[in-house]
């Protein structure tokens, strides 16, 4: 239908420069549009043949030489159409389909030469799918082009190198959660063969060491289901109205002990309350996981503060002073499988999902989560804002 439109404008516009540049009587005019009119009725009948015929085709250059031709061979139609109504002799009429013949002979050639680089530059596509598509991730199209063409290519590659520091992220992430099994099991082991075994000088200690280790896998598979779920997209949160700055001081007092162990303080920096909505375990979650990580790297006897404030809606940030996180590093922080920040590596974090899980329950209550660049680490989120009528 949309066709049929545009090929009843084209009509109306040819007719009216005609009136305009022409003095046409009325019987040149009706010829006129019975010839724009069949004209335009061919067209419309070779479009829905053309579209059905060139899925048929092998090659774009195939595809693109007979548009081609199909083109000048209705431009020659009207041509001569309109010769015939102009009365032209016999002489004329012939020379009149030589230059056309030759027009049409150098769009062909035209047509040829443009279709060979897009040919080429999709078979490059082509292949690099099939390269991927095998498992060699390190392929790329190497296609430039500022067209469409172009812009498929770029995001072509772009999709290829994320697939590519995904599975090196994935290796070393499977690589730091055998790492941090191995570590308690092996302790495990030891500690049992030495109560078996009747060698363990203070028992009490042993068993004490044993439960630590059971938390620390605990935590870590606990962990590992959350991050499941969220990634399952199976997460549902709740909607209780909250007060986010009451949040942040909670989390604060129970990350105290670990923020001294490391000549760490800890301050909240809040005006008031600031209303919020969602899941109280959730959201302290979050909070926590934050605030942990920037206990990780701030320096000894420096300060990390937790913000909370309420502009376009909740929000809260969490600032340290360590090195922060790498400018090309900030897009994929919070990714289930990062590990591209040196400032933050698994090395000091262990398995490092803590800021996924963070941005998982975040993004779950409908909000952002970010980080900027270093120096000094900066990390936060912000919730929906919360409607007047649902204030307490």
């Amino acid at each position: 239908m949309k066709i049929v439109f545009l090929l009843m404008a084209v009509v109306v516009v040819g007719i009216g420069i005609f009136e305009a540049t022409m003095d046409p009587s009325g019987s040149e005019r009706l010829q006129l549009l019975a010839v724009f009119l069949a004209m335009a009725a061919v067209t419309a009948i070779l479009v829905v043949a053309l579209r059905r015929v060139s899925t048929r085709f092998t090659t774009l250059r195939t595809v693109v030489v007979g548009v081609a031709l199909v083109g000048l061979g209705l431009v020659a139609a009207v041509t001569l159409a309109t010769a015939q109504l102009m009365f032209v002799t016999v002489h004329d009429l012939s020379l009149l389909i030589v230059v056309i013949s030759f027009g049409s002979a150098l769009g062909v050639v035209l047509a040829v030469s443009l279709a060979l680089p897009l040919q080429t530059d999709l078979d490059r596509m082509r292949r690099a799918a099939d390269m991927v598509g095998g498992g060699d991730l390190s392929a790329r199209t190497g296609v430039v082009r500022p067209d469409e063409l172009g812009a498929a290519a770029r995001a072509f590659d772009d999709m290829a190198a994320r697939l590519e520091a995904n599975q090196r992220a994935r290796r070393e992430f499977l690589a730091a959660i055998g790492h941090d099994l191995r570590t308690p099991l092996a302790a495990l082991r030891a500690g049992v063969e030495a109560l078996e075994d009747g060698v363990a000088a203070d028992p009490a200690r042993y068993y004490r060491s044993i439960n630590a280790d059971l938390d620390a896998m605990g935590r870590l598979i606990d962990d590992l289901a959350v991050l499941a779920t969220i990634e399952s997209g199976g997460l549902e949160v709740p909607a209780d109205m909250l007060d986010l700055a009451e949040l942040a001081d909670e989390s604060i007092e129970a990350m105290a002990p670990v923020a001294t162990s490391r000549g760490v303080t800890l301050r909240l920096d809040a005006a008031g309350g600031v209303s919020a909505i969602g899941g109280h375990q959730e959201l302290s979650r979050v909070i926590r996981n934050l605030v942990d990580n920037a206990i990780r790297h701030a320096p000894e006897a420096s300060e990390v503060v937790v913000r909370v404030s309420n502009g376009s809606g909740p929000e809260l940030s969490v600032v340290d002073g360590g090195p922060g996180f790498a400018p090309d590093f900030v897009e994929s922080a919070f990714e289930s499988f990062a590990t591209g920040d040196p400032a933050r590596s698994r090395s000091v974090t262990g398995a490092g999902l803590g800021l996924a899980i963070a941005r998982g329950f975040v993004t779950a209550h409908g909000g952002e989560i970010w980080a900027l660049p270093g120096p000094g680490g900066h990390v936060g989120f912000r919730l929906p804002p919360v409607k007047e009528t649902a204030r307490p």
